[in-house]
């Protein structure tokens, strides 16, 4: 018998919870089905866990997520942890798991704080800072369809939990049996004082650190806001007015939470159709820009009007704009440290060295992920020297400008970017005009990102094997444009940085192609970098592709 069909055989003899024994039973007979969910276990990495909602150990239910706790809960206590923070965002069943979650670490004596109701994951990275507690959680899958959800884990510094805690973690989940964790309910723990939930003096908190990285007031200027059904609806419109702002226009299709995601199936701010009804809404009521937060708030897609139509900005176009507006505001009113220093990852705009040097900054490059800016955060609170910090960003659209939580935050960066919108309007600009002075003035530095999806146990097989072929293959040229560089962060020791799988080919003239496998999903992903003009970057990005398409079909 195969190592999936046991699995499958264990599950259907343990599983007590009528709606995942009935999605087992309804399988039976469906050979790719069982292997697809019980091929391996739901792997737990730097993000924690992120799967699709079924039964299965390939998949995120009650009990993968009893597993991931309980083994989460053997090596807190090792290191002497004694309380959790739990949050979790609108997504289908993300109360239930972050419930379940809190059942296990009370049942394990380790005191579970959580919160009334759904919140944005920097606001559970606040809460874990706050509170003192020793790891948090967050139920959220981010921006991934509403089929998906996730467990996200966060250390007692507030960060993501990185490689060496994860593995150590992991090593517990693997000797734990997802049926052999047993729990009291919700409400005895809660009576007893192992479960308690986080008050609204956090909340408040959390608002007043994130309003303090405020530079100039947001006034009048006209904002259309979608939190596209997700954790951001109360916090980010709170937020605005506390800085002054008169004019704030709701999606009401995704004002409110829903885990189903009806009117963007795919709720990631970075991709225009999730954006329509925004888009919409905001050229109806003629709005100067529109907002819009992912499901658990710690991205931000932002469109503005200029010309008379609405243009969508990219993660390092808004980068770059914050990095501007904040070098040159903190300058202007005397509060730019001495070394102010900008931390983002290796797949965003080397512009932001430009900008970064015309200001006597300096930049510190991450892996991907925001967990190594949070890292970086605190090495620096660790020597005194976080007053040092102007802003954190990734090209995927997530931002940081304060040392207040040590993750991405579309709360703090979503009233950033509007007061920098009514700033530059008060002078007859848009942040449009601001990013053409920009490119003017360092080069017209412009990047696309490309993806390539291998699913299910066969994907993940032939994803591995097309990635070795071109790690070991000695390229002259990317699509006929000259290789200068390359870097396979796997084996390079020259940067710094933790082992990655990651190849960087640096290209005549500025360009750059970056291939990493997504690390929450079954994707490889491409980032490709032009830095000429608009023609010529056309171009190269067309021979990019082609090297792509030739390489990973």
């Amino acid at each position: 018998m195969s190592d999936y069909i046991a699995a499958y055989k264990k599950w259907l003899k343990n599983v007590i919870d009528s709606d995942l024994l009935k999605e087992l039973k309804s399988i039976e007979n469906d050979d790719v089905q069982i292997k697809n969910r019980f091929y391996k276990e739901l792997e737990f990495g730097t993000g924690g866990l992120r799967g699709i909602i079924g039964a299965g150990t390939n998949c995120l239910n009650i009990y993968t997520i009893r597993k991931a706790t309980a083994g989460l809960c053997e090596y807190i206590k090792e290191n002497g942890g004694k309380s959790a923070a739990i949050s979790y965002d609108s997504r289908i069943n993300s109360q239930l798991f972050a419930i379940t979650a809190a059942e296990v670490f009370a049942g394990c004596g380790i005191k579970a704080y959580i919160t009334k109701e759904l919140m944005p994951t920097p606001f559970l990275s606040f809460a874990v800072r706050h509170l003192k507690a020793d790891v948090g959680v967050m139920i959220t899958a981010s921006h991934n369809p509403a089929a998906y959800n996730g467990y996200k884990v966060y250390g007692n510094d507030g960060c993501q939990i990185t490689d060496s805690y994860a593995n150590a973690v992991t090593e517990k989940i693997n000797k734990t049996d997802a049926f052999e964790v047993k729990t009291q309910s919700f409400e005895n723990y809660l009576k007893s004082g192992m479960i308690e939930y986080i008050g609204q003096s956090v909340k408040r908190e959390f608002l007043k650190c994130a309003a303090a990285c405020a530079i100039n007031d947001i006034g009048d200027i006209k904002i259309c806001y979608t939190p596209l059904n997700g954790t951001g609806y109360k916090l980010v419109p709170e937020i605005l007015k506390m800085r002054g702002a008169r004019g704030i226009v709701a999606v009401k299709e995704q004002s409110y939470p829903d885990g189903s995601f009806k009117t963007c199936p795919y709720p990631n701010p970075e991709k225009a159709e999730a954006l329509k009804l925004g888009l919409e809404k905001a050229a109806k009521e003629n709005c100067d820009i529109l907002l819009a937060t992912d499901p658990d708030a710690d991205r931000v897609g932002v469109a503005v009007f200029d010309g008379g139509v609405f243009k969508l900005l990219s993660g390092n176009e808004m980068g770059i704009l914050l990095a501007e507006y904040l070098l040159s505001q903190k300058l202007k009113n005397g509060t730019l440290p001495d070394s102010p220093l900008i931390i983002k990852t290796i797949v965003t705009t080397k512009l932001a060295d430009k900008i970064a040097a015309a200001y006597n900054a300096q930049v510190t490059d991450t892996l991907t992920g925001f967990k190594y800016i949070g890292e970086q955060i605190g090495i620096l609170e660790k020597n005194g020297e976080e007053n040092r910090f102007v802003l954190g960003f990734e090209e995927s659209y997530g931002y940081l400008a304060g040392s207040y939580v040590r993750d991405k935050d579309a709360v703090g960066a979503c009233m950033l970017i509007a007061e920098m919108a009514q700033y530059y309007k008060q002078q007859g600009k848009t942040l449009a005009d601001v990013l053409k002075e920009i490119y003017s003035e360092y080069g017209k530095y412009q990047h696309k990102l490309t993806a390539r999806e291998f699913a299910g146990a066969d994907g993940a097989k032939k994803s591995k094997s097309l990635l070795d072929k071109v790690r070991t293959t000695d390229f002259k040229s990317i699509g006929g444009i000259r290789v200068t560089g390359f870097t396979d962060y796997l084996t390079q020791t020259k940067n710094n940085l933790p082992k990655a799988n990651v190849l960087v080919y640096d290209l005549d003239n500025g360009a750059q192609l970056i291939i990493r496998p997504s690390g929450t999903e079954p994707l490889i992903k491409f980032y490709m970098t032009a830095a000429l003009n608009d023609q010529k970057n056309e171009e190269i990005f067309c021979r990019l592709s082609g090297f792509i398409d030739e390489h990973f079909t």
